[in-house]
């Protein structure tokens, strides 16, 4: 089917409406489908990850059982994209603007109380992630408070994990002053803190003992807060104002600017943290351990989704865009599903590459 086709196959499930609100006539299934996209293709993508690399069984060494090795990745996943949807939702209303709120206040009144559910289940995935870090910890074992202290107390992952889950809790904190007063409650400040509670995320997964640490981990943040920004970006507007053509054509110009970066962001510094990791563990020789180890098979996939992600990027921007801003009747959203798919699945290789051993580990 040719790209018009698809417009078109797509463009039936919406219509016109009154002059008055701009909206459309999509089904609310359709909208939601970049949000069922992400979240599906992140867990799937996971659950083969941590499937093809399960760890054989050595006589006298006590392994995790199921519940934790495949719980403990679908945990992270899952935190992940809580984070990226308070992420999106709070960039909202810097995209929507504030010149007209009959118009985007209506939405808004939807993303705010969204937002703060998300980062509940931010902070509360964050916690249940370190009980099950600490039960992987001590394999065979229920945790125990003591246990699970002891495991935050020593490990930077659990501290990070912590701070991320303060971060969240503020977040609902603020985000349900900003269900009551609106815009009054500055944008920015639920943007900072959203962006602050990402920051400990790299330091769950792989330490680097090396000179090159702190530009790696840079690299690291500067990934982790693109990726957000950009998919949790798209996924909003696409659930928020996809049906909405007149909210489109005004947040979907701006979004572009923002995802133009993030792209180039994203793909610069994921295929910089990949290598750098490699190259910097004693006993990995590039590029052959790319191809014959599992962590340079998931270098590879995950640098193979982003790439696939530019020509899905690129058919909205040059393609949809022009005639989003013409009000005219696209498939934004199957086009947002499709895109936002590949970046769940762009995660859940991320969260694999966390607990994959590098050779020679």
């Amino acid at each position: 089917m040719t790209a018009e086709g698809a417009e078109a196959a797509g463009g039936g499930m919406t219509a016109p409406a009154g002059p008055a609100g701009g909206r459309t006539a999509a089904p609310e299934a359709v909208a939601t489908l970049p949000a069922w996209g992400l979240a599906a293709g992140a867990v799937s993508a996971v659950l083969v990850a941590t499937a093809l690399g399960a760890a054989e069984a050595v006589p006298g060494i006590a392994l995790p059982g199921p519940l934790v090795e495949y719980g403990l990745p679908v945990l992270r996943v899952l935190l992940d994209l809580a984070a990226v949807a308070v992420v999106g939702l709070s960039f909202l209303p810097k995209l929507l603007g504030f010149d007209d709120p009959e118009r985007t206040e209506p939405v808004m009144r939807r993303a705010r109380p969204m937002a703060v559910t998300f980062a509940w289940a931010w902070a509360v995935l964050a916690l249940v992630t370190i009980v099950f870090l600490t039960a992987e910890l001590h394999a065979g074992a229920l945790p125990t408070p003591g246990m699970i202290a002891g495991y935050v107390d020593e490990f930077g992952a659990g501290q990070g994990l912590l701070f991320s889950a303060a971060c969240a809790l503020a977040y609902a904190g603020i985000g349900l002053l900003a269900v009551r007063f609106g815009e009054k409650v500055p944008a920015e400040l639920r943007i900072v803190i959203a962006l602050f509670g990402l920051l400990p995320i790299p330091v769950t997964g792989h330490a680097l003992e090396s000179v090159w640490h702190d530009p790696v981990m840079i690299s690291m943040e500067l990934h982790v807060l693109g990726a957000a920004a950009w998919t949790g970006g798209l996924a909003a507007i696409a659930l928020l104002t996809a049906r909405n053509r007149e909210l489109l054509a005004r947040i979907l110009p701006r979004f572009s600017r923002l995802a133009t970066i993030a792209l180039v962001v994203v793909g610069v510094s994921g295929l910089v943290n990949g290598l750098a990791t490699m190259a910097l563990t004693p006993g990995v020789e590039l590029p052959g351990d790319l191809l014959t180890s599992e962590y340079g098979l998931l270098v590879v996939a995950k640098v193979a989704l982003t790439a696939l992600l530019v020509p899905l990027a690129a058919h909205i921007r040059f393609r949809l865009l022009p005639r989003i801003e013409r009000r005219e009747t696209t498939a934004i959203a199957g086009w947002a599903a499709a895109e936002v798919t590949v970046m769940g699945l762009a995660y859940g290789v991320a969260v694999a590459l966390t607990t994959a051993g590098i050779p020679p580990a």
